[in-house]
């Protein structure tokens, strides 16, 4: 077993998170398949450590919520001097003291309940981010990833291109020495192979560019992958699923979905806080008490039951009330449009695996054609007849291009649909 290996077994078995700091990330294998490119992933990419830290703040505003009915406790010292009064029995100046407090808020008409309540229900919508996040980190890795793929093919096609075009260009080179070429037709090969080779160099740039977004999606910015293996071809056999079925069932599992269910009802209890805030509020004190300066009207313990009823609050409360409200009806809205968007997308998705299934079947066909036509053509070129044998070549190559884009978006459609049920990762799936 190798060391590559053994790594990933180890993290998926302990659970640990993968290492962030980069001269302890193990080297990426060589060449690198579709697995390997997910499994080396780095788990603080950018679009994860937003979620993480969304995460983060909804679970630091519940607590403070949690915070409203909690106990507290505060401490009060005071250094004082005082001009004692004529009638005072006790005639020291020092009139210095400190206090501890300590507080309970019993009761406040729903208040508390309803922030601790819409806390908790934005704290739920987080982790749906956060799966919806992971999710889309996943999907642009297999997407990079597959664009490498790609360039490596377009690449092929276009060198061959660029050979053909120089052969047939030297050779109408030779012809044009010998008078049998017009400067005209010369003109006309000679651009036709700067085109190709304008084409080819473009090709291997986009080779480089596409192996940088990899990396960069991997969230190995620096580490780019010479050699890919190509993902098997899809199994085209399982028929396309029935758009009212998977849209069903996407509507009750999409992470963006349930997450913005939740945010409207967090809502909701934010517009039952507002209306419950600037309440009344009962509160049970408890206080010890010391004092340098004793007098009649001092003590050393009390205990209080206090009642608070704010009477003019200066429009606050009604502010307050009418800015929840108005947010609840734009998270409603918000779910209603992302509710249409769904529809939209799961039906694109389903179509073009329909198409995409007419495509690769006629590719396959195009392909084969293809085979044939080579074969005669190397057969005519070994016995000197004319004939365009790079051009054939080319077209296997562009036939392969074209077949790869095909499979690939077949893969990537399906990817997405379960990115869309929430059933992306692995261990979502079997959920």
């Amino acid at each position: 077993m190798g060391r590559s290996l053994r790594w990933i077994l180890i993290t998926l078995a302990l659970g640990t998170p993968v290492l962030t700091a980069a001269e302890e990330l193990p080297p990426l294998p060589e060449p690198l398949s579709l697995a390997d490119a997910l499994a080396f992933t780095r788990s603080d990419v950018p679009l994860i450590e937003l979620a993480q830290a969304g995460r983060e703040e909804q679970a630091a505003a519940l607590a403070e919520a949690q915070s409203l009915t909690g106990v507290r406790m505060g401490v009060v010292g005071r250094l004082r001097a005082v001009d004692v009064a004529r009638y005072s029995i006790n005639r020291d100046r020092n009139d210095s003291d400190a206090r501890l407090a300590v507080s309970k808020r019993l009761y406040d008409f729903g208040y508390s309940d309803a922030r601790e309540e819409a806390a908790r229900l934005a704290g739920e919508g987080g982790e749906w981010r956060y799966l919806d996040a992971r999710q889309e980190a996943h999907l642009e890795v297999m997407q990079r990833f597959l664009d490498v793929v790609l360039a490596d093919l377009q690449y092929a096609r276009d060198n061959e291109a660029m050979a053909g075009a120089f052969i047939a260009a030297d050779r109408a080179r030779d012809r044009h020495e010998l008078k049998r070429l017009s400067d005209v037709d010369l003109a006309q090969l000679e651009s036709e192979y700067q085109e190709a080779l304008r084409l080819r160099m473009q090709s291997q740039t986009q080779q480089r560019a596409a192996r940088s977004r990899l990396a960069i999606a991997m969230g190995r910015p620096n580490e780019l992958v010479a050699n890919l293996i190509r993902p098997a071809a899809p199994d085209l056999a399982a028929p396309v699923p029935d758009y009212e079925t998977v849209l069903a069932e996407i509507r009750e599992s999409n992470p963006e979905i349930r997450a913005l269910r939740a945010e409207v009802e967090s809502a909701r209890a934010k517009v039952e806080a507002a209306r419950n805030d600037h309440g009344p509020v009962i509160s049970g004190e408890l206080d010890a008490s010391y004092y340098n300066r004793e007098t009649n009207t001092t003590h050393p313990f009390g205990a209080s039951l206090v009642l608070e009823v704010p009477l003019l609050t200066g429009g606050a409360k009604d502010a307050g009330l009418a800015d929840a409200r108005a947010k609840w009806r734009a998270s409603q809205a918000r779910l209603a449009a992302a509710e249409n968007a769904l529809s939209q997308e799961v039906l694109d998705l389903v179509l073009r695996l329909g198409n995409l299934r007419l495509t690769i079947e006629g590719l396959k066909v195009r392909g084969d054609y293809r085979e044939l036509y080579l074969d005669r053509s190397r057969a005519l070129y070994e016995l000197e007849v004319k004939t365009d044998l790079g051009d054939a070549m080319t077209e296997i190559s562009a036939v392969r291009l074209d077949m790869a884009q095909a499979e690939f978006d077949w893969m990537m459609t399906q990817a997405r649909l379960k990115a869309l049920a929430g059933r992306l990762l692995p261990e979502e799936a079997t959920k």
